[in-house]
């Protein structure tokens, strides 16, 4: 590695995302205020967020190669952000039970010193199942719905209500790691090592 490369996120799934790549990288969460601005779309929110924590990292280590992302999960034109209680849970559950939801992933990437700044949107559609109250009251037991958006973790307990995924599964984790590769290969930030058989990443 000849360069540094940071995410400017404090998720917990981002990071795990990007060590099962083998990276080395370091952590660095923006503080950005992750309110919506009045009037403003969910795909706007996402791309407008991604871009503020990229450039307030970047400022701050212009050599170094930041990606930065947020991701909403929307039902019926809602956003459905993080519960913090059972009965907020209980209420997300039952609103994407047996229906599709989005979830939409802004990402940005950025290296200032060499004047690099990317911006994608990324949207998922999931479909799940009919959930019984007895499941439901079961996975709220479970504490996995608190501190994800829409309620629930695609990699863990709660892919057992999911019935179909349409898009990028890595983004209803939280990342689009397809999509993120491709940027970054396309500004040169990472290439294949066929001797070593992965993607090596700053080169």
């Amino acid at each position: 590695m000849s360069e540094q490369f940071i995410l400017a996120s404090a998720s917990p799934r981002r990071r795990e995302l990007l060590e099962g790549m083998g990276w080395d990288f370091k952590t660095i969460p923006s503080g950005v205020d992750e309110e919506f601005l009045e009037g403003e779309s969910p795909r706007g929110h996402v791309l407008r967020l991604s871009r503020e924590k990229t450039v307030m990292v970047s400022r701050e280590n212009p050599d170094a190669w930041v990606l930065g992302a947020d991701t909403e999960v929307i039902i019926d034109d809602e956003v459905l952000g993080k519960p913090e209680t059972p009965e907020e849970a209980r209420a997300m559950l039952k609103k994407l039970s047996g229906r599709m939801h989005r979830v939409i992933t802004g990402f940005s990437i950025a290296k200032e010193s060499a004047g690099v700044n990317i911006d994608n949107i990324i949207e998922s559609q999931v479909f799940f199942r009919e959930i019984s109250d007895d499941e439901i009251e079961w996975y709220i037991k479970t504490d996995e719905p608190y501190d994800k958006a829409g309620g629930y973790a695609v990699q863990g307990n709660g892919t057992l209500f999911v019935k179909e995924i349409r898009g990028s599964y890595t983004n209803v984790i939280g990342l689009p790691l397809c999509e993120v590769v491709s940027a970054l290969k396309s500004v040169g930030a990472v290439s294949f090592n066929e001797r070593e058989n992965r993607y090596s990443h700053l080169i």
